[in-house]
């Protein structure tokens, strides 16, 4: 089974795998929005609805799956809303004709406001607990928020994938040296923990009088605070700072936030971007990306990314966001 392989992930394999760990399917499969692994939503004879994750093959391995439901299962523990997938014979990881799943109970509730202040603060409470509970003790095989893999490997992906047109080639890697060059000298990490790692407004929902949850751990690594708070901020400088000045109020109500951490806010954004793109090069095998991305092998793509870049050096030599300090 190759890295891209989920051609043989029929409708009848999925339920064959669910009917083995005890599962009654009682509808047909809800396919549910994502790229990088398969996940369909189904209930059993009782009416009870769950979520299954068919897992990218080869893209992690047990100890680090282990790793990932083990965190949930931390957080549940203490009471912090996080989806963590159910327990069958003591067991939460299974196979079937190759595939790694698990299931989940299945849970409601509507996007995460990010302009709203009140919904920040409770966002930054709950981050707090949970960076209480990931610097307890560290990930062992989940791998951590390094410029080796996210920048250096990143950019080798894009180059040799062929996916850049020649006549943009130049200008191109030209500004992505640049920019990586920049982020590698500003992301000195210091002080390290286990994170969600891709904490945006699609996998948090909001539940009326329950406040929000996680969906997904699925990319859950090793790494600064600051990259489970800077992907809720939005607008200008100004509106920035507030939103951040709010989420801390309710973050530092759990766990201590040092402010030398915004130096990495933007170098962190450059490796997200970075992989982004590498990410669509390497899943471009996948039937689904092409379908889901026609515009990644269009001139016009390209052009755009080099513009970004452009941008994004501008904000890797901006001073980085302040805190005033508390009286």
């Amino acid at each position: 089974m190759s890295v891209f392989d989920f051609t043989s992930l029929t409708p009848d394999l999925i339920i064959d795998g669910l009917e083995s760990v005890g599962f009654t399917v009682d509808s047909g499969l809800l396919a549910l929005n994502s790229y990088e692994n398969r996940v369909y939503q189904f209930h059993d004879d009782n009416m009870e609805k769950f979520v299954t994750k068919f897992y990218r093959p080869q893209r992690w391995s047990d100890a680090q799956l282990r790793e990932e439901h083990d965190f949930g299962f931390e957080l549940q523990e203490q009471e912090i809303p996080v989806i963590a997938p159910l327990k069958i014979n003591n067991k939460s990881i299974f196979t079937h004709q190759g595939y790694q799943f698990a299931v989940y109970p299945c849970r409601g509730g509507r996007i995460f406001e990010v302009d709203n202040l009140d919904q920040l603060e409770w966002m930054g409470r709950f981050v707090g607990r949970m960076h209480a509970v990931g610097a307890q003790k560290p990930f062992i095989h989940r791998p951590s928020f390094n410029v080796d893999e996210m920048l250096y490997e990143a950019k080798n992906i894009i180059a040799q994938s062929g996916f850049v047109p020649s006549c943009l080639h130049t200008a191109f890697f030209t500004i992505l040296d640049v920019v990586i060059a920049e982020a590698v000298k500003q992301y000195q990490p210091k002080d390290q923990i286990r994170l969600h790692g891709d904490c945006h407004a699609g996998n948090i929902l909001w539940r009326e009088g329950e406040g929000p949850h996680f969906v997904d751990l699925d990319d859950c690594r090793t790494g600064p605070a600051i990259q489970d708070l800077w992907m809720m901020l939005s607008g200008d400088r100004q509106q920035q700072l507030l939103q951040l000045d709010t989420m801390l109020s309710g973050y530092e109500e759990f766990f201590t936030f040092e402010n030398d951490q915004l130096i990495l806010i933007e170098s962190l954004r450059t490796m997200r971007v970075v992989n982004y793109m590498a990410w669509l090069c390497k899943r471009w095998q996948d039937p689904a990306f092409p379908r889901n991305f026609p515009w990644f092998e269009s001139d016009k793509y390209w052009e755009q990314q080099i513009l970004m870049l452009k941008e994004q050096m501008s904000a890797l030599q901006q001073p980085p966001l302040t805190l005033l300090p508390a009286y």
